[in-house]
């Protein structure tokens, strides 16, 4: 009979890495959002639909190349569908089913719970660019490579920001509100917040679906820096809105 020195399989309980348990929700989190056909639909399908109707219709004004230019602006659509009104809802409703404190009595950190949902909607952005930018090339897109940097730069930008409006908006009010809201706020920000329509209000380009758009048109059509005004825009507003959400967002 073989024998072990004692202590050889002494257990070691304890939480796993910082670094492991992020990976791991953000996966779940992403997983849980693209087996959902609520937010396929409003994530992918939509934009795709609004994406083939701009290059092509010229109902709309667009600036020329017109093909680039509705690229831009459906990128910045795809961020905010995903990194707020998808956020926003699956929060508000992961408070209501008690999800959210059931994971706060695990070992997750409170602020990994947050990173992981938004990390979760990076990797959803990711795919929906992918999807989008194929389909802008069909449809005669020609992408500057010089501007790919700033590209990924301000996708990631504006998925922390948006994630963090969507966390604000989801985790201090309750679940069919939250429903109304965020989809509201995203109809408001695309017909008059500068994403399908170029509204010539002072106070539109301060608001950060304005300010990405803006930001992204200029990397996405003309492949070079945006400028500091819409950064700072998106900075700003990704700020405050994660300073509140850390004092307003509720478990249940």
């Amino acid at each position: 009979m073989t024998t072990f020195a004692p202590g050889t399989f002494k257990p070691s309980p304890g939480r796993g890495s910082l670094p492991r348990m992020l990976f791991v929700h953000a996966r779940t989190e992403a997983m849980l959002t693209l087996r959902n056909g609520e937010q396929i639909l409003l994530t992918v399908i939509i934009p795709l639909a609004l994406l083939v109707a701009l290059a092509l219709m010229s109902v709309i004004p667009m600036p020329e190349p017109r093909v680039g230019s509705a690229t831009a602006r459906i990128f910045a659509l795809a961020i905010i569908s995903s990194a707020f009104t998808g956020q926003a809802i699956a929060l508000g409703f992961d408070r209501r089913y008690g999800v959210l404190k059931r994971l706060s009595a695990s070992a997750l950190p409170r602020w990994l719970l947050v990173a992981g949902r938004v990390c979760g909607a990076l990797v959803v952005v990711a795919l929906q660019i992918a999807m989008l930018a194929v389909t802008a090339l069909i449809l005669g897109w020609r992408f500057p490579l010089s501007g790919l940097p700033w590209v990924v730069l301000l996708i990631v930008l504006g998925t922390l920001t948006f994630g963090a409006l969507g966390v604000l908006l989801g985790g201090s009010l309750r679940a069919d509100v939250v429903l109304a809201l965020a989809n509201i706020i995203w109809f408001v920000l695309l017909m008059v917040g500068g994403v399908a329509l170029s509204v010539p209000v002072g106070f539109v380009h301060l608001l950060p679906s304005a300010a990405l758009a803006q930001a992204l048109e200029t990397s996405v059509v003309h492949g070079t820096a945006p400028g500091v005004g819409p950064v700072a825009v998106l900075v700003a507003w990704g700020v405050v809105a994660g300073a509140l959400a850390t004092r307003t967002t509720k478990l249940t």
